[in-house]
């Protein structure tokens, strides 16, 4: 292949993971609002701005793209666990990852109720990869957490719960935002509420493992 064909083999690649990026986020808000079987690949194309066959052509079915919406989310969420290796501080560390997952649910808030809800349903789709590859992750950085401990440079807690706690405690706002508005008497959840609420998470959950805590 000549420079010029490979070139033109490179832009059509890159055009194809931009229309495929786009449908993946574009079904990520249809499925949010109306579940897997309220969703139709005719929305879901609309609001990609494709015409439906386009949409065929990189996911023939419904569940393909549900498929890739859920690993996309997935993969996501496990980017902020980089921050927990042995080598780091644990407070640093901790609320690192806090503050990512926060971001997300302030971001992505449409990504953790597709989440929340495929998990509220039985798990269908992930349950191999909850049960592989998200048990494995979990296993490797609640064992640095374990070492942080044994190091005595944090507070014992049950590592492997401390991640049921931090993914309830960050996802609740978006999974439940209209509960957490009500409460708070505001439309939508505004950055000022968000940072309070991660710096309350924060508090909480240093302050649980004996670190030192961030903010007032």
């Amino acid at each position: 292949m000549n420079t010029l064909a490979a070139d033109r083999a490179g832009s059509r690649s890159r055009v194809g993971r931009e229309h495929a990026a786009t449908i993946v986020r574009a079904a990520e808000a249809v499925f949010a609002r109306h579940g897997f079987q309220g969703a139709t690949m005719a929305e879901i194309a609309e609001r990609a701005g494709l015409p439906k066959a386009n949409l065929h052509y990189y996911f023939r079915t419904k569940q393909a793209v549900y498929r890739a919406v859920l690993d996309d989310i997935l993969a996501t969420w496990l980017v902020g666990t980089e921050a927990l290796v042995p080598e780091a501080d644990p407070a640093q560390a901790l609320s690192a990852y806090i503050r990512h997952k926060m971001r997300l649910s302030a971001e992505r808030p449409d990504a953790s109720r597709v989440f929340a809800n495929e998990l509220i349903h039985g798990a269908a789709q992930l349950r191999e990869v909850l049960r592989s590859d998200l048990r494995a992750l979990v296993r490797e950085k609640a064992a640095v957490i374990d070492g942080w401990i044994a190091a005595g440079r944090m507070a014992p807690v049950d590592s492997t719960h401390l991640f049921f706690t931090i993914w309830a405690a960050t996802q609740t706002y978006a999974d439940f935002e209209p509960q957490v508005c009500a409460v708070l008497g505001v439309e939508r959840l505004r950055a000022r509420d968000l940072d309070r609420a991660t710096e309350h998470v924060l508090n909480l959950v240093l302050r649980g493992c004996g670190l030192v805590a961030h903010g007032p």
